[in-house]
């Protein structure tokens, strides 16, 4: 089990600047660093300053700075003179998905033919009906997150 408490969180650490980090990028909501694990020269990693632990514990105003300053640092890679024939720009939420420092946090790194990174799945095409019933699971999870309506006007 993963320790998810802000003052155990590595990245927490990183921002409040009582660890060492090669920070690229850095504004009063996110902090952009070099990632020590990286996938390939140039891996950055946009954090938010606010600890989160997943997509379900950000708020969306900084979850869309985070996407915003990783497309910001995405183009700075293909301009930067690193390796960079492609981009990734990936997020791992949740242990199955291969989180492993539990704050939210956004790769962004440069991609060449020969790297190392792959990811492997069964790449099968699925059936449409299929298709429109997992459509129709996540419209009831996008009505589920929805603001509440307003009440109607009932004066004449």
């Amino acid at each position: 089990m993963n320790d998810q408490r802000p003052e155990k969180c590595v990245f927490c650490a990183i921002v409040a600047g009582e660890a060492e980090a090669s920070v690229a990028y850095a504004d009063d909501r996110v902090v952009a660093f070099m990632d020590l694990g990286a996938v390939t020269p140039g891996h950055v990693l946009v954090v938010p300053r606010l600890h989160a632990v997943g997509l379900e514990d950000l708020d969306e105003e900084t979850s869309t700075h985070v996407w915003r300053i990783g497309h910001r640092v995405g183009r700075a890679l293909r301009r930067s003179g690193l390796r960079c024939e492609g981009v990734n720009v990936f997020l791992a939420d949740g242990e199955a998905a291969f989180q492993e420092i539990f704050h939210f946090h956004l790769h962004v790194f440069p991609r060449f033919r020969g790297d190392s990174f792959r990811i492997d799945a069964d790449w099968a095409t699925r059936a449409r009906p299929l298709l429109d019933e997992e459509a129709s699971a996540v419209r009831q999870g996008l009505d589920a997150d929805a603001p509440p309506a307003a009440p109607a006007n009932t004066e004449n």
